[in-house]
């Protein structure tokens, strides 16, 4: 499919020409700007995961308080997704994503500021408010400008941005960017900060093209609708309601595992250098995976292909339970990236696609879908926080994560028989 034939905007007044080069070509110059916009949010969401250690010594925090600060910002996302959602609907998303990236970057530099635990928390709870901007505004500039398996193909392109900027905070931040800064972490944390409000500014200048401003025309839904009607019209389809709960326990396992995996391998024997090169393994991983397999996952294979990536996310975290360096650990690793790379895009694809959502609505629908998962993703990392004070270990917390997978299962053959 060209790049031409496959853009249908919704605006009527901006039609599909073929003579018209930049409606092809230029979709994709916005999905790399989302791609950036996203990339600033994994490289802010993981920053503090390699620096958990000495911040917990320097800030004098236990597991648990820790736990709480890492699951700060999604418990803000839970209340501003769907008001994030609705905005995104009736204002599209141009100005909304420059504000997003000046938000998380603003989060990152306030991280670098607290002196303690109530304000470190606060600092990660304001990424809760420009974070749902981009997750949803991401797909639903998607679903406006991309069709068929293009539209799978370009949400795996842009789910590798968080994985890419995962990769860097977690391989370089002990390894570079701490000796850089002799070692002072909230000096670092400033740094991430500087790249976000940058990378916001690169948006704001691919945005000023004239398709874009004609995009954001197009993505705006009808103001004389009200959005709780919207809210309550896409709450009444049993399938959404379904995606919906998959989406909590798809937050748990990710959240909680993202934010605890440096400290895991850490407590298994490695270096903390060791174990940020190795909590890079998943989400180098995930790259490949968000490219491939969203763009199989169309309809007519998406149950037996979704069934397969939960699988592969129960047995994660069963070989994580080894220590040091072994070969079971490294396919565990592995098999997480897989996960991670693609459980969250297929569940997203699923929803937008499901019949009554569409692209008009689907930021509502991701606003929906945000506020349910980071129920999850609250609960997560509290969780295995909490469990690794009682216990002593990840072990339990690990275990857990695959009972998730489980219940996930059960909630995917539901979906299944929803849409037979």
């Amino acid at each position: 499919m060209s790049p031409v034939a496959s853009f249908k905007p919704a605006n009527p007044s901006h039609p599909d020409d073929p003579a018209n080069p930049a409606s092809g070509a230029y979709r994709w110059l916005l999905l790399f700007g989302v791609w950036f916009l996203y990339f600033a949010f994994g490289l802010t969401m993981v920053a503090m995961a390699p620096l958990v250690g000495v911040m917990r010594a320097d800030l004098g925090l236990s597991d648990s308080a820790m736990g709480l600060i890492l699951g700060a910002w999604p418990l803000v996302y839970i209340a501003s997704a769907m008001p994030c959602g609705a905005f995104l609907d009736r204002a599209g998303p141009r100005r909304a994503l420059f504000a997003a990236a000046a938000i998380i970057g603003l989060s990152a530099a306030a991280r670098g500021f607290s002196e303690g635990p109530v304000s470190l928390f606060l600092a990660v709870a304001l990424f809760g408010v420009g974070g749902p901007l981009i997750s949803i505004g991401a797909p639903k500039l998607v679903s406006q400008w991309f069709e068929g398996p293009d539209r799978g193909l370009a949400m795996g392109i842009y789910i590798t941005g968080p994985a890419l900027g995962g990769i860097c905070a977690l391989a370089l931040t002990n390894s570079v960017f701490m000796p850089l800064m002799e070692q002072n972490w909230r000096h670092v944390l400033f740094l991430y900060a500087g790249v976000c409000l940058v990378i916001g500014l690169i948006w704001l200048a691919i945005t000023q093209h004239p398709e874009a401003r004609s995009m954001e025309r197009s993505a705006v839904a009808d103001a004389g609708q009200g959005q709780w009607v919207v809210f309550r019209s896409l709450l009444a389809l049993p399938a959404v309601r379904a995606i919906l709960i998959m989406a909590v326990g798809a937050f748990f396992y990710n959240h909680g595992l993202n934010n605890w995996l440096p400290e895991i391998l850490r407590r298994g024997g490695m270096t903390p250098e060791q174990a940020g090169y190795w909590s890079a393994i998943p989400t180098a991983v995930g790259v490949l995976g968000s490219l491939l397999i969203p763009r199989l996952a169309v309809p007519a294979r998406r149950r037996k292909i979704l069934f397969a990536v939960i699988v592969l996310a129960g047995l994660s975290t069963l070989l994580l339970q080894g220590t040091g360096a072994s070969l079971l650990l490294s396919l565990g690793l592995i098999l997480q990236g897989l996960v991670k790379g693609s459980l969250m895009t297929i569940l997203m694809l699923s929803l937008v696609e499901t019949r009554g959502v569409g692209s008009r609505h689907a930021g509502a629908a991701g606003g929906l879908f945000f506020s349910a998962a980071e129920i999850g993703g609250v609960l997560g990392p509290l969780t295995l926080g909490a469990l690794s004070d009682l216990t002593g270990g990840f072990a339990a917390g690990l275990y857990l994560l695959s009972g998730i997978c489980c219940l996930l299962l059960l909630l995917q053959a539901r979906l299944a028989r929803l849409r037979a």
